[in-house]
């Protein structure tokens, strides 16, 4: 059934055009960012058994959950559904190696806006591709933020929360994600898919199905 509804359901996770992103761009993100914002971006974790193999329990170990895990890059469009979603990768991989590596920067064009959380340090490799990200800004090293900064900062809080709000959706909805998985659910059989994947991608299309986290207005 999960590799049916994989067939089915995975053309609704889709890249917008950017004439349709502009045209329903949500009042909240018009405010901020004008109409320049294409994706929302943020990674999550699924845990799974413990490896035998000793590289393959290294490399999925994660020191965030200090489980060994399986992670995906998840993108939101403005509106709040789902637009982009990585293979997995060993929970080990840094959130820029995975941003950079899956693929995604690549459909980024010139002038996206890209909304991250300060943990991906992308911002040139996403520069590359003639696209911008705003990220919240570090407070390391420093007694207190500057008042351009912390307003910025406000702004890019207040509107990533949303692909948050989606992955807790996703979960939430689909409680296989809140399980740990089968270490056969993450090799391929006779397909180039592995099963996790399948599971992922399934899940995240039946949120689309469902009312946009993100108001219009």
């Amino acid at each position: 059934m999960k590799h049916v509804m994989y067939i089915r359901m995975k053309c609704l996770i889709l890249w917008p055009e950017r004439e349709e992103l502009q045209t329903s761009m949500p009042m909240e993100f018009r405010k901020y960012f004008g109409v320049k914002v294409s994706i929302i971006i943020d990674c999550f974790e699924v845990f799974i058994d413990r490896p035998s193999n000793l590289l393959a329990r290294a490399e999925t170990w994660s020191n965030y959950n200090h489980h060994n895990t399986v992670k995906y890059l998840i993108g939101i469009s403005p509106q709040g559904a789902v637009s982009y979603l990585s293979n997995k990768y060993g929970g080990r991989v840094s959130d820029k190696h995975l941003t950079e590596d899956c693929g995604m920067l690549q459909k980024l064009l010139p002038c996206d806006i890209v909304l991250a959380d300060r943990g991906f340090n992308i911002t040139e490799s996403v520069g590359l591709q003639c696209a911008e990200v705003k990220i919240t800004a570090f407070t390391k090293g420093k007694k207190q933020l500057s008042p351009l900064e912390l307003e910025s900062t406000r702004k890019i809080a207040h509107t990533r929360i949303h692909v948050e709000r989606v992955i807790g959706l996703v979960r939430n909805k689909c409680t296989i994600l809140q399980s740990t998985i089968p270490i056969d659910y993450l090799h391929c059989q006779s397909e180039d898919v592995p099963t996790m994947d399948k599971i992922t991608t399934v899940c995240c299309a039946l949120t689309n199905l469902c009312d946009s986290v993100v108001p219009f207005d």
